[in-house]
Order: structure tokens, then sequence, then C-alpha cells
């Protein structure tokens, strides 16, 4: 008995020890490496709220949504009284946009702590949205929303005379206008909203017209270049046109979705590739990723960015742009690309893909949902996403895909990689995330992609993030951000 009893204070320390370790790569925001430790204490202690509600935490910090709910729930679940454990789920519960759940929490929370005022201020933004949600829904009409364009007079919108911004030509981009807007967002400055509106009335018009898979040609010596998630890191956007030069009808480009939110650039990022769209339609191209959504704006400081430095009116002009986003690209017949990943079922086709019905808000499931959050892992087979929405899938599931689809291999983007890009499943799904040192704490460098039209073979960039004004984002204005923060 006395040695089960010292094996079993031993093994205790020895999970405090990890739950240590753990705290202390949590704040040198290590967190995949306080997620290996708060796991391995979990292991030796299964039965410690503690532990699950401080990986909840750390899943929380690397957007595993759905492990970060399971985790507080289990928390919940050990130890009821545990408040922190209810901060948690709900915190989780608001980044899935499950809100009334999320309420449920933030109330057990103020009636545990009635003095709390961070969980009061918290439960008190989570009904307002509610309440809001509500009333859009109340008011919502069942015929077709009239768009946002039609309710502008874009002819009545003045210049100011000392307006000294970037002007279109004309009323269209050129060369010199997208020079000009750089130069003046690198100096902070701001593009007239009678310039904002109309470049957004032109590539929401070009949108309408393609479909939801984009097939583009590269020619045998033609270097293309695929790059990830940007959101809303402006200088750094500018870094990679420093290191690889500026898109143009000989230097084409994709960008793979999130260009928007977490930085605090949001508005410069997506307008400069907007223009670059309309300049170089068939040599600049944009896939839609999980963050061109109107839930995820709402969270993350898109809205809120665009509220502020324009109108609500245009916030919601954007959403009707982005939902006519192409969802995927195939590269010479040979590649695919999307933002998130591969599908719950075999069988998908490329065909399929061109038949989605994209002009919508993400569902929670089918092939749009999946092209959008989905990811690689590991082992054969699939599973639920860690993020919450969305599946991971396999090699085995890779391999069967590219076979059946005539593929040489699948791009993709949607996750934080330490050096910017990851190869897997036998180098036939490759991750490439250009944000470096996501939202100013991740410490990863970003990539990019080059390759030509005889071999298609990928080349990575890899580059570190480069200074940018001590501007906090855009985002922490927006008061939701609190909730998930």
């Amino acid at each position: 008995m006395g040695d089960f009893q010292t094996q079993e204070k031993s093994a205790s320390q020895t999970a405090e020890e990890y739950k240590e370790k753990a705290n202390s790569l949590f704040k040198s925001q290590q967190y995949e490496g306080a997620i290996e430790y708060y796991t391995k204490a979990i292991e030796l202690d299964p039965n410690n709220a503690i532990y699950y509600s401080n990986r909840s935490f750390a899943y929380m910090k690397t957007e595993c949504f759905g492990s970060a709910l399971a985790d507080a729930t289990k928390a919940v679940e050990l130890q009821n009284s545990y408040v922190k454990a209810y901060y948690r789920r709900a915190t989780a519960y608001m980044a899935l946009g499950k809100f009334k759940l999320a309420l449920r929490d933030y109330e057990a929370v103020s009636k545990a702590c009635p003095n709390d005022k961070d969980a009061r201020l918290k439960y008190n933004e989570c009904s307002k949205l509610i309440k809001k949600l509500a009333f859009e829904k109340a008011i919502a009409v069942n015929d077709e929303k009239k768009s946002v364009v039609d309710s502008i007079n874009f002819d009545s919108i003045t210049i100011e005379e000392d307006y000294s911004g970037p002007a279109l030509e004309d009323g269209k981009v050129t060369e010199n206008f997208i020079t000009e807007l750089m130069k003046t967002y690198k100096k902070q400055g701001k593009l007239h909203r009678k310039y904002a509106y109309k470049i957004l009335f032109e590539v929401k018009d070009f949108f309408m017209k393609q479909p939801s898979l984009i097939d583009v040609t590269i020619g045998d010596e033609e270097k293309f270049t695929i790059c990830g998630d940007i959101h809303g890191q402006f200088y750094d956007l500018m870094n990679i046109f420093e290191l690889n030069g500026l898109p143009s009808s000989n230097n084409p480009y994709l960008f793979n979705g999130d260009f928007v939110d977490r930085g605090s650039f949001s508005v410069e990022c997506i307008f400069t590739l907007f223009s670059f769209k309309l300049l170089y339609p068939d040599k600049f191209f944009m896939s839609r990723g999980n963050h061109e959504s109107h839930t995820m704006n709402q969270m993350y400081g898109f809205e809120g960015e665009v509220r502020s430095k324009y109108t609500a009116e245009m916030a919601d002009l954007f959403t009707e742009v982005y939902n006519w986003l192409p969802l995927a690209h195939c590269l010479n017949k040979r590649v695919l690309v999307m933002h998130g990943g591969l599908f719950a079922n075999d069988g998908v086709t490329l065909n399929d893909i061109r038949s989605i019905d994209r002009n919508r808000q993400p569902p929670e499931e089918g092939l749009m949902c999946d092209l959008l959050w989905s990811d690689p892992q590991n082992a054969n087979g699939r599973a639920p996403s860690k993020r919450g929405v969305g599946i991971q899938f396999g090699p085995d599931v890779t391999k069967a895909f590219i076979e059946a689809n005539n593929l040489d291999y699948i791009v993709r983007s949607h996750e934080v990689k330490s050096e910017g890009y990851e190869n897997a499943h036998d180098n036939k799904c490759i991750t490439v995330f250009s944000a470096p040192n996501y939202c100013d704490t991740m410490g990863n460098k970003g990539a990019f992609i080059t390759l030509n039209g005889h071999d298609m073979k990928p080349k990575f960039t890899s580059y570190s993030a480069v200074p940018h004004p001590d501007i906090k984002p855009m985002a922490y204005a927006n008061p939701l951000l609190s909730l998930i923060a």
C-alpha cells in the first residue's frame, strides 16, 4: 500500500512539473510545446480539471477551437464549480459562432462571481450580439436582398479639394494608381472612399462572372507564385513584392485566401490585392479563405476596421464581394490549390468543385466548408477537425484524390508553419502560409511558392517579419474580440 501511495504521489508531482513546464512554454508563446506538456500532465493525472482548462487555452491560441471546446467541457465535467473552465468554454463557443451556448456559460460565470466586472462585460456583449442577430433575422425578407451597390449613388460622392492620395484614371486601375496606392499606404495614408467603392463595384462584377474553380494556364518558362494567408499584415505583403517582384503580366500570382482579419492593416491589404486583380485579371488570382466571411470578420477585426476607416455600408459590400470569390484554382490541370483542404467523403471530382454554388456564407459542412476549413493529418483516414469545423484528412485521402483527378499534388494554406511552409503526405500535400510572426506573437516565418509550367516543381522562399507601425490591431477596438482573445 505504501509503495502504491508513493508511486501515486510521484506521478502527481511529475504531472505538476509537466504543467509548470507547459505554463512556461505558454508564457513564451510556444503554444504547440505547451499543448504537448499539458497532454503529458493529463496522461498522468486525467482527473485534474486545471490541466484540461489550461490546454484548452493553448488550443485557442493555435485556433484549434474544437479541441479547446472539448477540453473546457471536460474541465467543467470534472469540476463544475471551476469558473475558469466556463470562461474557456464560452470563449471556444464564441470562436465557433455558437453564441447562445457561450451566453449560457458567461451567465454561469456572472452568477458565480457577481462582482467580476469582466464577466459582466462579456455577458453583456454576448447578449447584445445575440439580440442584434435576432433583429437582423426578424427584419430579413424572403426576397433576394438588395445589393449595397444599388443603394450607393456613386456620382454624388465628391472628392475633397485637399485630397492628395491616389486617383483612378478614367475610373480604371492603372500601374501608376497602384504604385501611388502602395506609397500612400506605407505612409499610413488613406484611399478616398469614392475610389474604394469603385474598386469594390468593379471587382464584384468581375468575380460574379467567374466559376467556383478557376483553370489557370502557366507557360513552360513562366514563373508562377503562390502565397498563403496574409491576414492584414500589409508591410509583410510589401516585403513579398520586394523579394519576388510586383505582380505583372510577366509575374503572375495566386493569393490563397485569408487576406484580412487579425492584422492592423487589412483594408490596405485587400484594396492592394483587388487593385492588382483589376489591373491583371488573367495573371493575378485570389481564392476565398475561411476569413472571407461575415462571422469571422465580425469577430476578428475586419468589419471593425472597415467601419472605422470607412463606413458600415462598405463592410456590408465587402461581404457581398467575398461571397463571389472563387473557391479553388487548378494549375495546368496538374495542381489544385484551395485554402483549407480535402473532403469528408470520397469520390469528389474537379467538376463537383466547379458546380458549387458559392454565393453565400460558408456552410458548416459539405464541399465548400471542407475547401475553406479542412486540415491534413499524419494518420490515414479522416478525423473530426481540431478547429471544430471541417475535417482532418490523411495521406491515403490525399493519394486517392489526386489519383482520381489526375493531379500531381495539392497546395493549401490555413495553418501557421514555423518555416512558412510544410511538405506532407509524401510531398503530395503542401501548406504555404505567408504571414510571418502571425498576430505579432507566433514567431513563425512566412513563405511563398514559385514554380514554372514545364515541371511544376515547387520552390520555397521563407522570410521573416519586417517592422511595421506600432498600431494595435483594429480588431482590438471590436468588443467581440474581448470574448475570443
